[in-house]
């Protein structure tokens, strides 16, 4: 069976071609900048009135680059469905100065734009390019996708289907979504739209980046031999940690990375691990929240992952850089393909 798996994060997109008549490390793999990245430089580097169309997408540096466009003197207008990659709510982009395109307009001296997390047309190309087979019999995405609820922010609409999801102990496995997929996840459907549209009828794995990597963490040759032990994703914008034991889940917490220091990181961990850590304790610290069902016996080790993850370097803590199939940047991949394998 052959699986293409793409870890789209904010610095990169993490890709692997797994053949399970290979070794895993004889896998092709690819890093390459996040969808949003090179889509900012477009907006840089153009001159002119931009129209964008295409899906709902990560939008890193996107909202930033056309604030700048439009301070420069040109207009900005924006199909509805790829609008709500700025906010959710289209008045708010409205009020950004952002203009929604108009059917009954024309806009053909505009430069066109599309947006989208995933472009598989341009990474056949690629492959192709190498005569390298593009046929797969499974495909699986990451996104991180904090979900819509036009009643409640998406840092706490996050956490609470987190908390839903973690009612009982559960595999990291089980965050994956082989078939149906609730509406509020907004940026996970787009993506699945984007392989439909490329021509795919074969429904995409797709799960949250932050529970991809959670569970290629603990596929790495020392989270292995664990039991009881934490696995902590420290990514550019948010931090995720969860505390396993048995195989399971027994808590996690979320934080934004910019907010945490070596000395805090090690607190929460800890708590994290004894089970006293409170949702509140970390909310009311800018994080997203936290949500513990047991304690786990003891920490055997730290397994840490993510572009920041240097940070554990200023803990006390006993830890270790996940390599699972002996890549840190392929935490994300595996997990996806292990949870294709189920």
């Amino acid at each position: 069976m052959r699986i293409l798996a793409i870890d789209v994060g904010t610095g990169t997109q993490d890709i692997m071609i797994y053949d399970t008549e290979k070794e895993l490390e004889n896998s092709i793999k690819l890093v390459l900048p996040s969808p949003h990245l090179y889509i900012s430089q477009q907006i840089r580097e153009i001159e002119n009135d931009l129209y964008f169309t295409g899906e709902i997408m990560g939008g890193g540096k996107i909202k930033k680059s056309l604030l700048e466009h439009m301070e420069k003197g040109y207009k900005v207008v924006m199909e509805p469905t790829c609008a709500k990659t700025i906010r959710d709510n289209i008045e708010q982009v409205k009020s950004l100065g952002i203009e929604i395109a108009d059917e009954n307009k024309d806009y053909k001296d505009y430069t066109k734009i599309k947006m989208g997390d995933i472009n598989i047309k341009k990474l056949s190309e690629f492959l192709l390019g190498y005569d390298l087979d593009f046929d797969f019999d499974e495909i699986a995405i990451a996104v991180q996708d904090h979900g819509y609820n036009e009643n409640m922010g998406d840092r706490d609409f996050r956490f609470e289907k987190i908390r839903e999801k973690v009612s009982h102990p559960i595999s990291p496995l089980e965050f994956g979504f082989k078939e149906e997929m609730p509406d509020y996840f907004t940026r996970m459907q787009a993506v699945r739209r984007q392989i439909k549209d490329e021509g795919i009828e074969k429904l995409p794995l797709v799960m949250d980046t932050k529970f991809a990597s959670i569970a290629g963490m603990c596929y790495d040759e020392v989270a292995s031999k664990l039991n009881s032990f934490i696995v902590i994703d420290i990514g550019n914008g948010h931090t995720t940690a969860a505390s396993i034991e048995n195989g399971k889940i027994q808590g996690v917490f979320e934080h934004h990375t910019s907010s945490l220091t070596g000395e805090s990181l090690e607190r929460y961990i800890k708590r994290l691990a004894s089970g006293e850590i409170t949702h509140e304790e970390v909310h009311e610290d800018f994080g997203h929240g936290a949500h513990v069902l047991n304690p786990i016996s003891e920490i055997e080790k730290v397994i840490v992952s993510g572009p920041k993850r240097e940070l554990i370097e200023k803990t006390n803590l006993d830890w270790h850089h996940a390599a699972p199939g002996g890549d840190v940047m392929m935490t994300g991949t595996i997990g996806l393909i292990k949870t294709i394998q189920g």
